[in-house]
């Protein structure tokens, strides 16, 4: 790997603290996550590589460098701590720091001086309270908004105002992570939140957003059905919100707390078949989304 591509190493969210890189091929950008062990190696010279398995080429791209976690966006988290216990996220156990607003400005300020960015993203745990960490967050976006004329999402917990806060203060999408639409899984795994509270919220949010600027993480392979994934996919995309579909990456920090194994390649693109052809059913676009 060239070295002068930097791997990342996100602090929010179930891959939190492990190492990956963003590669790109065609239209085509994923983020893998760099193992040692893993049998696929990566040959080339500077940015321009080659996946191989078994000593065979699987598809030949370049490395994209991230601005901040991502590439052409400064991709934040603003509290990387959580009074909350999902079993599939590492970041009670990390326990990570709070940014205050010039921290933010600095590091969106040095991927604006690249020359790349194309929007901002903010992602949070809740450091005391939801209500307390969604007024940081619509603080933060309206002192950003003043400042740069790009796309901002957000992604929090949502409160009874949120979404209409956030959007007064200058944001353009909005998150919502139902994390699984199974309700016994999430009362399981995501003790003291509620699914019911997160579904209600993402439905008042889409006509305060707009169409194709409304999402939720749908995490796969904590123990649902096929059938479970593809129902809770059309109650989201019947309200107007955009279904992202994301496979559990077991955490060796909740190893005591959750077993999990990465759902096979298989499904996951099965899954991802008729998740899309359920998104053009209801003429929802993802590829519209703006912070990438």
């Amino acid at each position: 790997m060239s070295n002068a591509v930097r791997t990342t190493k996100p602090i929010a969210g179930p891959g939190a603290g492990i190492e990956s890189f963003f590669f790109k091929f065609g239209d085509h950008r994923v983020r893998l996550a760099a193992n040692k062990k893993s049998p696929i190696k990566v040959i080339g010279s500077g940015s321009d590589i080659t996946l191989i398995k078994d000593g065979k080429p699987i598809v030949s791209g370049r490395l994209e460098a991230a601005l901040s976690h991502c590439p052409e966006q400064a991709y934040l988290t603003i509290s990387g701590r959580c009074v909350y216990d999902c079993k599939f996220c590492p970041v009670p156990s990390l326990a990570g720091e709070v940014k205050g607003q010039e921290e933010i400005f600095q590091i969106v300020q040095e991927s604006w001086k690249t020359g790349h960015l194309r929007a901002i993203s903010l992602t949070s745990g809740v450091e005391s309270s939801v209500e307390d960490e969604a007024k940081r967050a619509v603080s933060i976006v309206s002192a950003l908004r003043a400042r740069y004329d790009v796309p901002i999402g957000v992604s929090i917990y949502p409160t009874k105002t949120s979404s209409a806060d956030l959007k007064q203060a200058g944001a353009t999408e909005i998150k919502y992570n139902v994390e699984t639409m199974d309700p016994k899984i999430f009362a399981k795994v995501c003790q003291n939140l509620s699914l019911e509270h997160v579904l209600k919220s993402l439905e008042k949010a889409v006509p305060i957003f707009g169409k194709n600027r409304v999402s939720s993480n749908f995490i796969q392979g904590l123990g649902e059905s096929d059938e479970c994934v593809l129902a809770g996919v059309a109650t989201l995309t019947e309200m107007g919100v955009i279904p992202i579909l994301r496979p559990i990456s077991p955490h060796p920090l909740r190893r005591r707390d959750i077993d999990v194994e990465r759902p096979s390649a298989d499904r996951l693109l099965r899954l991802s078949r008729e998740t899309k052809k359920i998104l053009e059913a209801h003429d929802l676009r993802p590829d519209l989304a703006e912070p990438i």
